[in-house]
């Protein structure tokens, strides 16, 4: 994240951030409803709105507490823990006259289940969804799903409503797979009822989901938390001084910003494509694994009348962000792959004759470019035929990602911004009991491994600070995603995967349920989710109700030099280690001080694997499985695969 307003005093931000009220908050907090499930062996937080000073009286299953209401209505009360079990009645009683009565309240284990879209991904699109769905139903399972919203302030309460619902074939096929798995296979081991609380939104940068409070902990977000302050207040003063900041990161990272928008530059040595998909899929060898800038321009001939006619430009969906001018004069920048980019064109820009088109696309990962279909392009006019703005566009590739790197994030965006999905869909949850959080986010910063490694603990300590100091996490690590490759070398996916074990490691209350084998080198988004919740199931029953079972698959413990050999000694074995459809592991890799890495041999024994390192006596670090898309094929007795991992050789 660049810097770019001074921050005069974090408290003075801090202020601008409160957590305000949503209109028409009531007696019980959304959260408690009809069919609730409430987190046992533990105090239960219950609280709400009524006016102020009133006097509140709290039935639950037997307990019985008061407690006063604040100032500004605020009130809150603790009841004793209760065992599972239920249904039970929760009742609150207000002297102002309210009363609520909730039915069929269960008490349980809740699981916040948060991050991208394979958190996001539903029941009805995973393998076998139907058999899935038909075999549902289940009351002592209970949904309950917070709308995507975003805010630029933290909230109390939701934007829209929330309910609790038994699962049944209509009420999971559209809930997170992932979570509805992992509650399932959770009550198959324990028959304790299972409350499942879902907030992802696809395409989710990890900074979104942590408060302004937790960001500001690392300074480099001051100042985006400072502007974000300011379009609390002032959408439009935000949005320029936003524009100044991007304009000056593009004049540094792109060597087309200053002449390649221009009317009158010649651009006949550019290439020329149709842009009606994402460019990878475009044939083209130079965007065929292309994440950064490329700068499209489209030459149009226009009449005096359609020159002086009001029109407005429409270019669809382009992923990920793009800035465009007519002539020279910027009409619209947008940032979302999936937004609809319409931009009017203002009087005197057009002309008689000659008009060019210019667009800048930057792709920040994945697919990239101006994907939509044919006749989403156009220039249209109030009282003068349309323009087609299909077939052949010029174009020319400008920096590459790897080269600029990120851009800074726009600090309103919902999926991209700072703060806004914590404030819009954790604050309000903020206090309410939970046995966990599932977590599966990080495709959306793979870009930034070594930022997302101050990131990840930070969002640990950040929910903690909400939910409880002792809230576990179960992180899934990602999947394989992306091209196979057949030499060692560098990959942005295995690096986050790293930062993600890493951080679990050194946690001592959160573990890694690994994705590696499960995934798809075509598709981000696996649909084996039944495994995933599996996984995710077996982590909790190990890490937070001490189950003596092989939870997760072989961790490597370390590596040591033994003459011309390297011995890694590995955890989480089991009955030993086995290697699937070969006579020995594969997909080891030793490299030197410098990160000059080569694939070596490696053989099983017991519970460590043996590579020859006869023709490489400067290595310093072993990688296993370090690639987007890896071929992985070692397991342990439970057939759960080995992590990915690099760590240093020892002597």
């Amino acid at each position: 994240m660049q810097r770019f307003i001074r921050v005069q005093s974090i408290v003075a931000v801090l202020c601008l951030l409160p957590i305000v009220a949503s209109a028409g908050e009531e007696l019980l907090h959304p959260l408690f409803q009809d069919h609730a499930v409430l987190q046992r062996d533990r105090p239960v937080r219950i609280w709400g709105m009524t006016a102020p000073g009133a006097e509140i009286v709290i039935e639950l299953a037997a307990t019985r507490t008061t407690t006063q209401a604040a100032a500004d209505g605020t009130w809150h009360a603790l009841l004793p823990q209760l065992a599972a079990g239920g249904p039970h009645e929760l009742t609150v009683r207000s002297s102002s006259g309210e009363t609520r009565t909730l039915r069929d309240v269960l008490i349980g284990d809740v699981w916040l289940c948060s991050g991208q879209s394979n958190m996001e991904m539903p029941v009805r699109r995973v393998t076998n969804w139907e058999v899935e769905l038909s075999e549902s139903a289940h009351d002592q399972i209970r949904l309950l799903t917070v709308q995507q919203a975003s805010s630029p302030v933290a909230l109390r309460t939701f934007g829209s409503a929330v309910a609790w619902r038994p699962a049944a074939a209509g009420t999971v096929d559209g809930f997170s797979a992932a979570c509805y798995f992992l509650g399932r296979d959770l009550h198959k081991a324990s028959g304790v009822p299972q409350g499942l609380i879902h907030a992802s939104w696809g395409g989710s940068i990890i900074q979104t989901w942590i408060s302004a409070a937790g960001l500001h902990e690392l300074g480099n977000y001051d100042d985006g938390m400072q502007l974000l302050g300011l379009y609390a207040r002032s959408p439009q003063q935000a949005g320029a001084r936003w524009l100044e900041t991007l304009d000056a990161w593009f004049q540094r990272n792109d060597p087309g910003a200053a002449q390649w928008p221009a009317l009158a530059l010649d651009d006949a040595d550019w290439s020329s494509m149709e842009p009606r998909g994402l460019w990878e899929n475009a044939g083209i060898a130079t965007l065929r694994n292309r994440d950064g800038v490329v700068w499209f321009r489209k030459t149009v001939l226009l009449t005096r009348a359609q020159a002086r006619d009001d029109a407005t430009l429409s270019l669809g969906p382009i992923d990920d962000s793009d800035t465009t001018w007519i002539n020279g004069v910027r009409v619209g920048a947008t940032e979302g792959w999936n937004v609809q980019r319409l931009y009017a064109v203002p009087r005197g820009v057009l002309r008689p004759g000659k008009n060019v088109i210019a667009v800048r696309v930057l792709d920040t990962g994945g697919g990239g470019g101006m994907w939509s279909e044919p006749g989403r392009k156009s220039l249209r006019f109030a009282s003068s035929p349309a323009v087609a703005l299909d077939g052949a566009w010029r174009y020319r590739i400008s920096g590459s990602l790897t080269q600029t790197g990120l851009p800074p994030h726009t600090p309103w965006l919902s999926a991209g911004g700072l703060t806004t999905l914590y404030n819009a869909m954790i604050a309000p949850l903020a206090g309410f009991a939970l046995r966990g959080v599932a977590w599966y986010q990080g495709e959306a910063n793979v870009m930034e491994a070594g930022e997302y490694a101050r990131l990840l603990p930070l969002l640990f300590k950040d929910w903690r600070a909400a939910f409880g100091a002792d809230l576990p996490f179960l992180v899934v690590q990602l999947a394989n995603f992306g091209p196979a490759s057949s030499e060692p070398g560098d990959s942005q996916w295995a690096a986050v995967r790293e930062v993600q074990r890493r951080t679990v490691d050194t946690d001592g209350n959160a573990a890694l349920t690994v994705a590696i084998d499960i995934g798809d080198r075509y598709d981000i988004h696996p649909t084996n989710k039944q495994e995933i919740g599996r996984r995710l199931a077996l982590a909790a029953r190990r890490l937070i109700f001490k189950e003596d079972i092989l939870a997760a698959g072989p961790a490597p413990t370390d590596a040591r030099r033994v003459g011309d050999q390297i011995v890694v000694s590995f955890t989480n074995v089991g009955g030993g280690l086995i290697a699937y459809g070969a006579a020995r592991p594969i997909g080891f890799e030793l490299c030197d001080a410098r990160a000059h890495c080569r694939f070596v041999d490696a053989t099983v024994r017991k519970d460590q694997i043996v590579l020859d390192a006869a023709a490489l006596p400067e290595a310093a670090n072993v990688r296993y499985g370090w690639a987007d898309s890896p071929i992985c094929n070692l397991y342990n007795s439970n057939e759960l695969p080995a992590v990915p991992f690099e760590i240093p050789v020892h002597p």
